[in-house]
C-alpha cells in the first residue's frame, strides 16, 4: 500500500509530498455525475455500494494518496432524531431550539442506526487493499449544532450564537450530546477499518478566539480525547482559523488542516514542527491555466520549505464547476516538485 499520506500524518520523512482533496468524490466529476443522476444524495450516502463506487473514483483518476469516505457530515445526527433533507443544502424540519428539544435528542447506536456507513468502510478496505489509505471523518460537534440549530445553512448563525450567549445551559447540553455521538460515530469507523479521521469544523472560525476557546475547544478536545487513535491519525480542519491556530492546536490533532486565507509557513511556526498541516491551495486556483497552478502548487511547497508533516490538499472542498483534468494535472504537480 501507498503509505505516503499515514506517514505524513505522523510527520515521518517520506519521498514526496502526499496529496488529497477535500470533497475529491463529487459533482466536478462526470464519473460521479453519472452515479448520481440515479439516485438523491441521501439514497447514495446510505447505499454502501454506490458510496463506495464514487469515493474510489477520484482515487483512479486523479492519483491521490488516500481516499475519504463518501458521505455527509449529518449523516448521524438524522438518528438523533431530526429529520434531514437536502433541497439542495441540509435542512432540517425540527431544528433544536430549547432544553426540551435537546432532552429528546438520542444518541444513536452506529452498528444499528448507521449500518451503512459502516458497510461502505469495509467495502472500500476490501477494494482499496494494495493501494491508498482511507479516510473516516464526521463534523466537529460546533458545526453539527450550528445545522441543528439553525435547521439550515445561515448567513450570520444567530441562533446557535442566541443560545450560546443567552442559553449557555441549553448550548452546554446540546454540545455534550453531540460530542458522545460523534465519539460514538467516528470509534465505528475506525473499528470498521477507517485509517484516519477527519473532522470537519466548518463554522469554528465565525467565532471570536476568545469565544472559540470557551465554547468550542473543550467540546472538540473532548472528542479527540476519546478516540481510538493509537494507529489512527487524526486530522482536525477548522475553516477560518488562521488567528486562532495556537488555540486549535490545544485540541489535540495529530494534522492541523489549513484554509487559504494563512500562509503555510507563517502556520507552521504557530504550530510547532511537532504539528503535522494540511492544505492549503485556494479552490479557485484550479480554474487557472496549468502554469499558474503549477505556480501556486511550488508556492506553498517553498512555504514549507521541505519540512515533515505536510500534506498537501486545497484549503476548502473542491467547487464543483472545476474541470477535472485541472485538478488531475494539480495532483502531478505535487508529486512531481516535491519528489526527493
Amino acid at each position: 500500500m501507498n503509505n505516503c499520506f499515514l506517514e505524513a500524518c505522523w510527520g515521518r520523512p517520506v519521498d514526496y509530498t502526499p496529496v488529497w482533496l477535500m470533497r475529491q468524490a463529487g459533482r466536478y466529476l462526470p464519473q460521479y455525475m453519472a452515479v448520481r443522476s440515479r439516485c438523491t444524495f441521501l439514497e447514495l450516502c446510505k447505499t454502501p455500494e454506490l458510496a463506495a463506487e464514487v469515493t474510489i473514483q477520484p482515487v483512479d483518476f486523479l492519483g491521490v494518496d488516500a481516499a475519504i469516505l463518501f458521505s455527509d457530515i449529518l449523516t448521524p445526527v438524522e438518528p438523533m432524531g431530526l429529520k434531514l433533507d437536502f433541497v439542495p443544502g441540509p435542512v432540517f424540519e425540527n431544528p433544536v431550539r430549547s432544553m426540551a428539544d435537546v432532552d429528546k435528542l438520542r444518541i444513536p447506536d452506529p452498528e444499528s442506526d448507521l449500518p451503512f456507513v459502516l458497510e461502505a468502510i469495509k467495502i472500500l478496505r476490501r477494494e482499496l487493499s494494495g493501494k491508498v489509505p482511507l479516510i473516516g471523518f464526521g463534523g466537529a460537534p460546533f458545526t453539527l449544532a450550528c445545522y441543528m440549530v439553525e435547521g439550515k445553512g445561515s448567513k450570520d448563525w444567530s441562533g446557535i450564537k442566541r443560545m450560546m450567549y443567552a442559553a449557555p445551559d441549553v448550548y452546554c447540553a446540546l454540545m455534550e450530546k453531540v460530542t458522545m455521538m460523534d465519539m460514538e460515530y467516528l470509534n465505528a469507523q475506525i473499528r470498521a477499518g477507517a485509517q484516519a479521521i477527519q473532522i470537519f469544523d466548518t463554522w469554528g472560525g465565525i467565532l471570536s478566539p476568545a469565544d472559540y476557546e470557551r465554547y468550542v475547544l473543550p467540546y472538540t478536545t473532548k472528542l479527540i480525547n476519546g478516540l481510538n487513535r493509537t494507529e489512527t491519525p487524526v486530522i482536525h480542519f477548522v475553516k477560518g482559523s488562521g488567528t486562532m491556530l495556537p488555540v486549535v492546536r490545544k485540541a489535540g490533532g495529530d494534522v492541523v488542516g489549513l484554509d487559504w486565507q494563512i500562509n503555510l509557513g507563517d502556520a507552521r511556526n504557530m504550530l510547532g514542527q511537532q504539528t503535522a498541516v494540511q492544505g492549503n491551495l485556494d479552490p479557485g486556483v484550479l480554474f487557472a491555466p496549468n502554469d499558474v497552478i503549477e505556480r501556486e502548487v511550488k508556492r506553498i511547497l517553498d512555504e514549507n520549505a521541505g519540512r515533515t508533516g505536510h500534506i498537501f490538499n486545497l484549503g476548502h472542498g473542491i467547487l464543483p464547476t472545476v474541470p477535472p483534468e485541472n485538478a488531475r494535472f494539480m495532483v502531478e504537480c505535487v508529486h512531481r516538485l516535491s519528489k526527493r
